[in-house]
């Protein structure tokens, strides 16, 4: 059942989700990138009818949720509850710094949670940020790009959305990691909860950047998470066609 949620989560999200973290210069040109490259998508007719399924589960279940928790909560607590669960993927940042050899990021990270964690009551504030550390994003498929490990083809995946088959692979073990992992978070209750409460407050926050998505949204959002994953596996720097 965990197991279940777990993979429900990254469905739900993963279609929108790339968009809120693609730079606002770099998100002219989606429609081209992928021309630019030797075919990145060569099982599209599957990834297509996987797209099409991803969407019809989100627009039926966890978007309207979204929306009506959007409408209702105060900013307030909306903005507290985002801090929390961005306070508790530090760790993750953390460590794929260091694998990474960027270790003053590593030191920002560090400072950003133990601010946040006891200055920020737990994560609902992010103080750390208003003192100047800036918050890094970090992840398992970024740190084997780092690396020159290839991303593969692109691949939508069942109840998880975009991925490659680098990026697709790495999410098992990443998991294993997370709060929703049973030994993390042994009071099922609570755990079923957070979770609940991280997918809800993850998607309201997409909503507004859906309205970026123009043409063929399977193709937008394909161009958009591949040019995304670039640009962070390579830190900001990319090539000129970008």
């Amino acid at each position: 059942m965990n197991l279940c949620k777990r993979v429900l989560s990254f469905c739900l999200l993963g279609g929108a989700g790339i968009l809120a973290a693609v730079p606002a210069h770099a998100q002219e040109g989606f429609d081209d990138y992928s021309e630019s490259q030797a075919n990145p998508d060569p099982w599209e007719p599957v990834n297509r009818a996987v797209f099409s399924f991803n969407d019809t589960v989100d627009r039926f279940t966890l978007k309207p949720v979204a929306q009506a928790y959007d409408k209702v909560v105060p900013e307030l607590v909306n903005d507290g509850v985002s801090n929390f669960f961005a306070n508790l993927g530090e760790p993750k940042n953390l460590v794929n710094d260091v694998l990474q050899r960027k270790f003053h990021d590593a030191g920002v990270d560090t400072a950003r949670f133990l601010f946040n964690t006891t200055l920020g009551v737990g994560g609902l504030f992010d103080v750390a940020t208003r003192m100047g550390l800036r918050r890094n994003d970090e992840d398992l498929g970024q740190t084997l790009g780092s690396y020159g490990v290839p991303s593969g083809p692109y691949v939508v995946l069942p109840l998880l959305g975009p991925s490659t088959l680098r990026d697709g692979l790495v999410r098992i073990p990443e998991g294993f990691a997370g709060y929703t992992y049973p030994d993390q978070v042994d009071h099922v209750p609570t755990r079923n909860t957070a979770f609940g409460m991280d997918m809800v407050d993850t998607r309201a926050a997409l909503l507004g950047q859906e309205r970026l998505i123009r043409g063929d949204r399977y193709v937008f959002i394909r161009n958009a998470y591949l040019q995304n994953r670039e640009y962070k596996v390579k830190d900001g720097v990319v090539e000129d066609e970008f």
